[in-house]
C-alpha cells in the first residue's frame, strides 16, 4: 500500500482509482493501461534539489511504499546526507539517490528512474547528475524524453551548467522544457528574483528554439507548487509542477506522417508464413498500403499487420507489430519499409551534432561502427567542424571530441543509411557509434539537415589501428633511415649496427628492403634500408632530408639515435640492461 503524508493532502491521486483497485483489479490494470505515458528528466546544477524534487512528487502523489518510507525516515533522522537530520524531517532526495556514494556525498551521480500515475497520466522520470563530468549520463536520461524539467537555485541564478543542460536538452529534441525556480523559500519568495531568472532562461531558451518552455517558482523541500499550492507565493496563480505535467499536449509531437519501419527480425515460422517484425519508427500502416522495401527499392502492399493479440488493420508509432507483404521481396534485418514516394534520404554522409561519451578521446584516423535504427555499418570520421561552447553555442575548432564535449562532426558510412534529419523524425535521426575492438558506446548523435557530399565521402575502409595509437602503444613514430656505403656488405653491417643500437635502446627497428619501407614505418616501426653510395668509408645515413654521419659504425648508429630523439620519433622508453 502507498503511503500517505496525513500532514499534506494528495489530491492528484484520484479516489476512485482505489475504490477500483480494490474492488476490480483487472479493470484497474486496464485503465492503466490505457493512460497516456509521459516521460521527463530532471536536469540542473549540482545542489539545485533535482532529487529531492522528485522525491517530493513521489511522496505527495503517494507514490512510496511503507517500508520504504520508513528507510528513509530512519536515513533522515541518521542525517545520511547532510549531519542534520532528525525524526521530524524527511530527506526527499533519498527516494532516488540510491547508490552508497551518492548519499554519502549528497549528489546524484548515476541516472535514477522512478514511476507514478495519476488519475490521467502515467509518468517515467529520469533523475539525472548536474556535475560537467556526469553530461554522458544526463544525455542518456534525456534521449527519450517529452518533457525535461530544469531545476535552477533562486540564490545562484541561472549557471553555466544550467546553459550546457538546456543546450543539451534542445539538441536531443526535448519539445517541452519546464524551469523549476526551486528554493524560492531561501528568497523570501521575492518575485522580483523569479521574474529576472524567468526572463534569461527565457531569452536564453529562445535562441534554442525551444518551441514550449514554462517556469515555475517553487520549493521542493517545503513542497510548494509540486503537487499542491502552497500559501508563501500568492502571486502566482500558474499551475503547480504536477497540474502542468498532466497538461502538456504529446500528440502533437510524434510524427504521425512519414512511415518509417526498420524491420529487426524476419518471423518465419513455417513455409506459409513470412512477416517482418519491428517497431514503428513513425507514421502509420494499415492494410492495403503500398510500400516500399529499401535498400531494394521493391513496391508491394501490406497484406496483414500481425500482433500478438491478433490481427490489426491500421498500426501507429511507437507499437510493434509483424508486417506481412503481398510479394515475396527480399526483406532482411536493418532494411527500412516505407511509404511509396515518401521514402527518407539514403546517403553515406552525414552531418550530425555528436555528444562524446567515452573517456578515451574521439580518434578521427580510427573507424567505429554507427548503429542507426536496426542497421548496423562501419563508419569513419571525416572531419570535426568544432566544439560547442554551451555560454554562446559558437563552434571551436577542435581536432578531435573529448568526453561530455559536443560537437558538430562529419562522418561517412560505408553503406548508405536511411535516415531523417533529427528536428524532423527523432527515432531515424539518431545513431550511436560503438568502438569496434571494445563494443562500448562512445558517441550519441543527431543527424543535422543540409549535408552537402564532397570527394572525402568516397574515401576508402580505415584502419583499425590508428597512428596515434600505434604511437602510443610503441613509445615512437614509424621512418625510413637509410644507412649507405661503397659497398652493400658494408652498408649491410651499419645497418644490422644501427638496428641492434636501436633495439638496445628499446625501439623496435627492423632492417627491410627499400620496397617494403613505407609500409613498415606506416605500421610504427623504424624501417631501415640499406644503400650503396659514393661516400666511400664514411659511416653515413639519411633520416628525412637530415643527412647524420659518424667517425665509426657505432658513432653512426648512435648519431641515428639521437637525430630520431631530435626529431620527434621516439618517447621515454629507457635502455634496456
Amino acid at each position: 500500500m502507498a503511503a500517505r503524508d496525513h500532514d499534506r493532502a494528495s489530491p492528484a491521486v484520484a479516489v476512485d482509482d482505489e475504490a477500483l483497485l480494490r474492488g476490480d483489479v483487472e479493470a484497474y490494470l486496464r485503465r492503466h493501461e490505457q493512460k497516456e505515458l509521459l516521460r521527463l528528466v530532471v536536469i540542473g546544477s549540482v545542489d539545485d534539489g533535482k532529487s529531492t524534487l522528485i522525491g517530493r512528487l513521489l511522496h505527495d502523489t503517494a507514490s512510496v511504499y511503507e517500508d520504504q518510507l520508513s528507510a528513509v525516515k530512519r536515513a533522515s533522522a541518521r542525517g545520511a546526507t547532510r549531519g542534520d537530520g532528525s525524526a521530524a524531517e524527511v530527506d526527499f532526495s533519498l527516494f532516488t539517490d540510491g547508490l552508497r556514494a551518492e548519499r554519502e556525498q549528497g549528489i546524484t551521480i548515476d541516472v535514477a528512474y522512478r514511476y507514478f500515475a495519476t488519475a490521467t497520466r502515467k509518468f517515467i522520470i529520469a533523475d539525472t547528475p548536474g556535475h560537467v563530468q556526469y553530461t554522458r549520463n544526463m544525455a542518456t536520461g534525456a534521449s527519450t524524453a517529452n518533457v525535461a524539467v530544469i531545476l535552477i537555485d533562486a540564490r545562484l541564478g541561472v549557471l553555466a551548467q544550467t546553459r550546457r543542460h538546456a543546450y543539451l536538452a534542445s539538441l536531443l529534441g526535448i519539445p517541452h522544457l519546464v524551469v523549476c525556480v526551486n528554493k524560492m523559500d531561501l528568497v523570501a519568495w521575492d518575485p522580483a528574483v523569479f521574474a529576472r531568472i524567468a526572463d534569461e532562461i527565457g531569452a536564453f531558451a529562445g535562441r534554442l528554439g525551444i518551441p514550449d518552455v514554462t517556469c515555475l517558482p517553487v520549493s521542493a523541500l517545503r513542497g510548494d507548487q509540486i503537487v499542491t499550492h502552497g500559501d508563501a507565493a500568492p502571486w502566482y496563480d500558474g499551475p503547480t509542477l504536477l497540474e502542468h505535467l498532466e497538461r502538456v499536449p504529446l500528440d502533437a509531437d510524434r510524427n504521425l506522417d512519414e512511415l518509417r519501419f526498420p524491420v529487426q527480425y524476419v518471423v518465419r515460422p513455417s513455409l506459409d508464413y513470412r512477416g517482418f517484425a519491428g517497431q514503428l519508427a513513425s507514421g502509420v500502416v494499415r492494410v492495403g498500403d503500398e510500400v516500399v522495401a529499401l535498400p531494394s527499392g521493391r513496391r508491394t502492399t501490406v497484406a496483414a499487420i500481425d500482433t500478438y493479440d491478433g490481427a490489426l488493420t491500421e498500426a501507429f508509432a511507437p507499437m510493434s507489430v509483424t508486417l506481412r507483404l503481398a510479394d515475396e521481396i527480399d526483406v532482411s534485418r536493418g532494411d527500412m519499409i516505407v511509404h511509396a514516394g515518401r521514402a527518407p534520404l539514403a546517403s553515406q554522409r552525414l552531418d550530425a551534432m555528436l555528444v562524446w561519451l567515452s573517456e578515451r578521446p574521439m580518434d578521427p584516423d580510427r573507424s567505429y561502427l554507427l548503429k542507426h535504427t536496426s542497421r548496423l555499418v562501419r563508419a569513419d570520421v571525416v572531419g570535426v567542424v568544432g566544439v560547442i561552447d554551451p555560454e554562446d553555442l559558437a563552434p571551436r575548432p577542435a581536432p578531435h571530441l573529448s568526453l561530455n564535449d559536443i560537437g558538430r562532426v562529419t562522418l561517412r558510412a560505408h553503406q548508405p543509411l536511411f535516415c531523417d534529419p533529427y528536428a524532423h523524425n527523432r527515432a531515424t535521426g539518431s545513431f550511436i557509434l560503438i568502438d569496434s575492438l571494445t563494443h562500448d558506446t562512445v558517441g550519441a548523435g543527431m543527424i543535422v539537415a543540409g549535408g552537402v557530399p564532397t570527394a572525402a565521402a568516397a574515401a576508402g575502409p580505415r584502419a583499425q589501428v590508428s597512428a596515434a595509437e600505434r604511437r602510443a602503444r610503441l613509445d615512437q613514430v614509424g621512418a625510413v633511415i637509410t644507412v649507405g656505403g661503397a659497398a652493400a656488405d658494408a652498408a649491410r653491417g651499419r645497418a644490422y649496427l644501427v638496428e641492434r643500437v636501436l633495439f638496445d635502446h628499446g625501439r623496435i627497428a627492423a632492417v627491410v628492403d627499400a620496397a617494403a619501407a613505407a609500409a613498415v614505418a606506416a605500421a610504427g616501426v623504424l624501417a631501415i634500408v640499406v644503400a650503396a653510395d659514393g661516400d666511400g668509408g664514411v659511416a653515413a645515413a639519411r633520416l628525412d632530408d637530415e643527412r647524420v654521419t659518424g667517425d665509426d659504425d657505432e658513432a653512426l648508429a648512435r648519431a641515428v639515435l639521437g637525430a630520431l630523439e631530435r626529431a620527434g620519433k621516439l618517447g621515454a622508453t629507457e635502455p634496456f640492461d
